[in-house]
This record gives C-alpha cells, sequence and structure tokens, in this order.
C-alpha cells in the first residue's frame, strides 16, 4: 500500500475567494461602536495568491513535476474502466462485460488548476464509482446507438485518473488540449485538394505525435482528385525520414487495405482538419461503423465539422480507434527551440557542429542547421515549419506573401 502525503495545490481561480457580506474592518475603522454589530462569522481570509490554494492528500510515490497532480481517492467500492466518449459535461465510461456507465467528475478534479483544459479525456483509464450496479445481461440489452441522450444509461462518478502515457495534445487558448490518451499511434489524415493540402501543418502533426510518445502515420487522402506524381517528392521526403506514409482514396479504394493493417491490433486515433475525409475514411476500414459525413464548403473549400466529439470506436480487426473532430490549427504545448529541435529528425545529425549551445537555428553565426538548409541537405520547407513553430505563426504564408 503506497504512502500518502499532503500538498499545497492551485485551484481554479473563480473558486477562489468567498466574497463577504460586510467590510467589517473599514467599518471598524470609522465606528468603532458599529463592531458588535457585525456578524460574527466574518473571517478575514488572506489576500493574493494563497486563497487560490488547498491542501489535498496524494500518494506519496506520484510524480508531480509538470503539473500532474493526481488527488487520493477510496477505491474500495470503485471499479475501473476507460473513457470511450466525452460529450459536453457526460463522460461514457466502459467496464468490464462491456457495460457503459454516464459519468461526471469528481468535483476536486474538477477545481484543481492544471495546465489542461479538462481533467478527463477520451481513452483515459479511470476509477468510478457506480451509482447502481448494472450486470452483464442488463449491458447486452443496451445499444448505445440507440440512445439518444444516454440518460437510459447507469449512473456513476469518476474518483481518479491514472497516468497517462501515448497522448496527442495540442495547445488551445492558452491551456493544453488533450485529444486522445493511452494510444499508440496517430494516423494524420491530409487532404491533397478539397480543402488543399499545408506542408506546414503536416510538421506540426509529426511534432505534436513525438511529443506525446506516438507513432506518426501520414495518409495523404483524395489521391483521386489529383495526380499522384506531383506529390511523390513529397511522400519520398517523409519516407526517408521513416515515417509512414500511403496515398488513399474512398472513391477509389487506393491504400484502404493498407490502412486496416495499420489500424488492426493497435490503439489508434485519426486526427485532421475538418473536411479531409478522416470519417469516410474509417467508414471504407469497416463499413458497419455508419460515422456521419459531410462535404467541404464550395464558398471557403473548408470542411464542415461533421464528427462534435471524440468517440473510441473497437475495431473488427482488433483494437480501436478514436474518430475525432476536425482541427484548424495545431499548436505544440511546448514551443521552445531546445525542444522542437528534437522533433525534426534531420537536424539531429547536425546539431553537435553548432558554434553556440544554445543555438535556436534563427540568427546565430555558425549556425550548422542554416548551413545545410543552404546546402540543400535539409529541405527549406521544412527548415520554414520549424521556423513557424517556434515563433507561432505560418512562415510558408508570410514567404508567399513577399
Amino acid at each position: 500500500m503506497s504512502k500518502k502525503k499532503k500538498i499545497r495545490v492551485d485551484f481554479i481561480k473563480n473558486r477562489g475567494k468567498v466574497p463577504r457580506e460586510n467590510d467589517f474592518t473599514r467599518d471598524f475603522k470609522s465606528d468603532s461602536e458599529k463592531i458588535d454589530d457585525l456578524s460574527g462569522t466574518e473571517q478575514v481570509r488572506a489576500k493574493g495568491d494563497i486563497s487560490r490554494k488547498r491542501t489535498i492528500i496524494t500518494d506519496d510515490n506520484q510524480n508531480i513535476s509538470g503539473g500532474e497532480i493526481r488527488p487520493a481517492a477510496d477505491l474500495a467500492n470503485a471499479i475501473p474502466g476507460r473513457v470511450i466518449q466525452i460529450t459536453g459535461l457526460t463522460i461514457l465510461v466502459q467496464v468490464e462485460f462491456g457495460i457503459v456507465y454516464r459519468c461526471t467528475v469528481r468535483r476536486l478534479l474538477k477545481t484543481l488548476a492544471t495546465e489542461e483544459r479538462s481533467a478527463v479525456t477520451v481513452g483515459d483509464k479511470v476509477w468510478i464509482i457506480p451509482q447502481q450496479v448494472q450486470s452483464k445481461q442488463d449491458a447486452e440489452k443496451t445499444d448505445l446507438n440507440g440512445l439518444s441522450d444516454n440518460s437510459e444509461l447507469p449512473e456513476g462518478v469518476v474518483q481518479t485518473v491514472e497516468p497517462r502515457k501515448g497522448i496527442l495534445t495540442r495547445k488551445s487558448k492558452n491551456k493544453d488540449h488533450v485529444i486522445v490518451a493511452n494510444v499508440d499511434q496517430v494516423v494524420f489524415v491530409i487532404s491533397l485538394s478539397q480543402p488543399d493540402l499545408k506542408v506546414h501543418l503536416v510538421d506540426r502533426y509529426i511534432a505534436g505525435a513525438l511529443e506525446g510518445g506516438l507513432d506518426p502515420v501520414l495518409c495523404f487522402n483524395k489521391v483521386d482528385l489529383v495526380n499522384e506524381d506531383q506529390y511523390q517528392s513529397l511522400v519520398g521526403l517523409y519516407s526517408q525520414l521513416g515515417y509512414k506514409v500511403m496515398f488513399t482514396s474512398t472513391k477509389t479504394g487506393a491504400g484502404i487495405t493498407e490502412v486496416r493493417n495499420i489500424l488492426s491490433n493497435k490503439q489508434s486515433v485519426v486526427c485532421g482538419q475538418s473536411g479531409v475525409g478522416k470519417s469516410s475514411l474509417l467508414n471504407a476500414v469497416q463499413p458497419n461503423l455508419g460515422l456521419r459525413v459531410n462535404d467541404v464548403s464550395e464558398v471557403n473549400q473548408k470542411g464542415k465539422h461533421t464528427t462534435t466529439s471524440a468517440k473510441l470506436i473497437p475495431l473488427d480487426s482488433g483494437g480501436w480507434v478514436v474518430d475525432t473532430p476536425g482541427i484548424r490549427s495545431f499548436e505544440l504545448s511546448n514551443q521552445m527551440p531546445s525542444r522542437v529541435e528534437n522533433f525534426f529528425r534531420e537536424f539531429r545529425p547536425m546539431l553537435p557542429y553548432c558554434e553556440f549551445a544554445d543555438c535556436t537555428h534563427t540568427h546565430e553565426k555558425g549556425c550548422a542547421i542554416k548551413r545545410h538548409v543552404f546546402r540543400r541537405g535539409i529541405s527549406s520547407d521544412r527548415y520554414l515549419s520549424y521556423l513557424g513553430m517556434i515563433k507561432k505563426e505560418d512562415v510558408h504564408e508570410n514567404r508567399n506573401e513577399r
């Protein structure tokens, strides 16, 4: 049994200070006779950050670095499960025998101030306390697709979240948005047309996968709409860097078998912009899924949000896949040059030859990376993608504007 310890932690600011009905310190200074009329329940609270902290109990052996705090929980009556879908405040957790509970999150988990947008995400391994016990026979009668709002499912409360591994995260509103957790690989679906290909976004995808300890797979979709020969050099570039790359089309069936084999017996997440064909691709891989699809807007060539929430889907060939809503931007959670440079494999052999140990590869003299780009040993587009990540802007578009 692990030891427990107490720590001081921050919690969300809007739960920080309790407003007082009377400012009794001001009344005391103005008229000391009024002090007897003040409420005896008033208390002086600390000002500043200390009033937004609290003491919680955690496991002694947990790693709190990086803002990952897991409060201790009484799991005597809890059962393990995995989050398969989150819609608003409703969390669907699947436990043993395929039983699914409609859960809320323990208040303490929701009020902790962390770097993440939410305490629970799809793919999380959690412990829940059921409000009513569901039998295996009842679970077999439940059809999730037949429920309009999941109100008929048994209820539960998420008590704690197990440590994560294999996560896909992006920065959103200065918070880490964990898209999915506990997966092995991420299949990035990139449209070659409708919407058009964005090379810098591909590089951001790869960096995001490596940042979360995932194997990236690049799926260039809608190959039936373009001349495939025009993209052979691009595919060759990423293949030489050691990444899995394929051409696919749901119209012609190209690459569908290859995608099915890659997803088989793996924990995967499918990610990409709206309208690139993620749901259509999964429907082609496993026709009985019946995922909703939509067309790309003819006005701005942008996809329409058809998939509204991430969902963990079991595959007939074994394993799970997470279909995610479309994302229009992808920003790394850590954009320090010393961190980002490690996500570019072609940079690594040259890094020891930079004149300065803290070289950012932007303006320094004696930079081996810039020298190698000049000699065409490193793709100039990939180098621009690196600059865009550390400068938080699209350098490719800026170059085109000039």
